[in-house]
């Protein structure tokens, strides 16, 4: 008799790092509000249009559709430990880590690789209005520290610290550093993954770029059959 073989157990798969995502819910409820009122007025003249009029409403939602889509919801970026891959209105970038050579703040978001090449990031938007919020924010958190080290000072040593123990349980929670902008905070977290992974080994690869053809048609036939009706008028 044989015995059986000892089978060992098989080796459970490593769990994968999710990607961290980032989209703009503003753009996405106006995307959605978009699509609802293009959709009302486009069945409503399919329904009760007659002759040219059912067409070009047909023409015109073919080419608003996708559009709509590409620029509400369609952007996304998707931040792994190994790279970064942008969903823009019309293309998808995947870029490694270690072919990132900065990612850069201005008037909008935008990731430069290292041959040059820049990317603007569509689904992180730069709001200025919510950057004057945050610097209006720190400046008045910066004058009441200000206030509170002066009347410290001005107490005795002890007093003082007796002061500032009673302040911090009682005035609420100070902000632990400088005041940011909600976009502004998305790209220091892409910076510090950028920081933390681009010399990885797995972080390492060439740049790819694919065109949303799935977008980029559709609107190509809409503009074409709009062209062909208004010049058959």
């Amino acid at each position: 008799m044989t015995s059986p073989e000892s089978q060992s157990p098989a080796p459970q798969p490593e769990p994968e790092s999710k990607d961290r995502v980032y989209r703009s819910v503003p753009a996405i409820a106006g995307g959605v509000l978009l699509l609802a009122i293009a959709g009302w007025l486009g069945i409503d003249a399919l329904v009760s249009g007659e002759g040219r009029t059912q067409w070009l409403a047909l023409a015109l939602m073919l080419l608003i559709v996708p559009l709509v889509v590409a620029f509400t919801l369609r952007p996304a970026v998707y931040a792994g430990d190994d790279r970064l891959r942008i969903r823009n209105p019309f293309r998808v970038i995947a870029l490694p880590w270690g072919q990132v050579a900065s990612l850069k703040s201005a008037y909008s978001n935008e990731v430069l690789t290292e041959s040059g090449a820049k990317y603007q990031l569509w689904a992180v938007p730069v709001s200025l209005r919510a950057r004057k919020k945050a610097a209006r924010r720190e400046m008045r958190a910066t004058a009441q520290a200000r206030r509170t080290m002066g009347r410290d000072e001005g107490r005795g040593s002890a007093l003082g610290m007796r002061a500032g123990l009673g302040q911090g349980l009682g005035g609420g929670p100070e902000p632990e550093g400088p005041a940011r902008a909600e976009t502004d905070q998305v790209m220091d977290e892409l910076r510090g993954l950028h920081e933390a992974r681009h010399r990885a080994e797995t972080a390492q690869g060439e740049v790819t770029v694919r065109w949303a053809y799935e977008v980029v048609g559709p609107a190509v036939a809409g503009v074409v059959l709009v062209a062909i009706l208004l010049a058959v008028g």
